[in-house]
């Protein structure tokens, strides 16, 4: 039997408005088959999402939401958190919204490795408002705001959010939907800051004004620039140029969480226990 998404969904707000053929579908029903499967409450859920074609997530999930300002949802959603530790708080933004005017707030959300979940839909380019560069523009893309071909170095997402300290970071790309529902799961189930990068496709605004004039020409190319984890880390430095790891890229499951510590110091505030020492803060590195 087909699985059943129309609990999940505002159903008023169907057919959704996302351009024919895009990728924001593939990922939203990978995310909901990935809640149904851990079984999470509704009412245990925020969704938090921004502004751009990802920001929409939030207008179509039947749970708590969130349609933050741009590039402000983690600053949100840790409001939500730290209010709520015992709620789910799923962030979806955009690779524009997340990577660049909300770079700060990404930032820092993996450092601190507050218990959020942050999917980050990549497209590679400012979807909504017609084609700008974004932070992940491949270089010699043709962009409205560079029509000679991008020059700016291209962010590697999943490396940016390692450096800064999230525990669980992940990559996968909307071809490959089962594998996104799963990579979901393991995100979900864990405790810390999880950073999804996951792939899609503009073929409006990206594609055909880069020589793939359809959907799946669009998919194509994001299918060339991938391998898997297992395969990327066999190959030598000169063949992993231009190509992207797919997978679990990093899971730390000892470093302490942010809402874990953040109740220890009210403890200490309310006098029920005595000075926290560096100990209690200690992490594997």
């Amino acid at each position: 039997m087909a699985f059943n998404y129309d609990n999940y969904l505002r159903l008023e707000k169907m057919p959704t408005l996302w351009c024919w053929g895009c990728g924001d579908g593939v990922i939203l029903k990978a995310f909901i088959r990935a809640v149904d499967k851990l079984g999470w409450n509704k009412d245990d859920v925020c969704v938090v999402s921004g502004i751009g074609c990802s920001g929409r997530f939030s207008s179509y999930v039947d749970f708590n939401t969130i349609h933050t300002t741009h590039g402000r949802t983690v600053a949100f959603a840790t409001g939500v958190k730290l209010a709520n530790p015992d709620k789910h708080v799923v962030c979806v933004a955009g690779d524009g919204d997340a990577l660049a005017i909300g770079g700060n707030h990404t930032i820092h959300g993996c450092r601190r490795n507050i218990d959020i979940n942050f999917i980050v839909i990549n497209n590679f380019i400012y979807g909504l408002t017609n084609s700008q560069t974004s932070p992940t523009t491949p270089q010699g893309m043709w962009t409205v705001s560079q029509k000679a071909g991008n020059i700016d170095p291209t962010f590697d997402a999943c490396k940016l959010a390692i450096a800064a300290g999230a525990t669980f970071v992940a990559r996968e790309k909307v071809t490959e939907p089962r594998k996104l529902e799963k990579v979901f799961v393991e995100g979900f189930k864990h405790r810390g800051f999880s950073f999804f990068d996951i792939l899609s496709n503009c073929h409006i605004n990206l594609g055909r004004k880069n020589k793939m004039q359809s959907a799946m020409e669009n998919l194509s190319w994001i299918d060339s620039i991938t391998v898997s984890k297992k395969k990327y880390d066999e190959m030598t430095p000169d063949e992993q140029l231009n190509l992207l790891a797919t997978g679990i890229l990093k899971q730390d499951t000892e470093a302490r969480e942010y809402c874990d510590m953040y109740e220890d110091i009210k403890a200490v505030q309310q006098g029920k226990r005595g000075l926290l020492t560096q100990d209690d803060f200690k992490k594997k590195i």
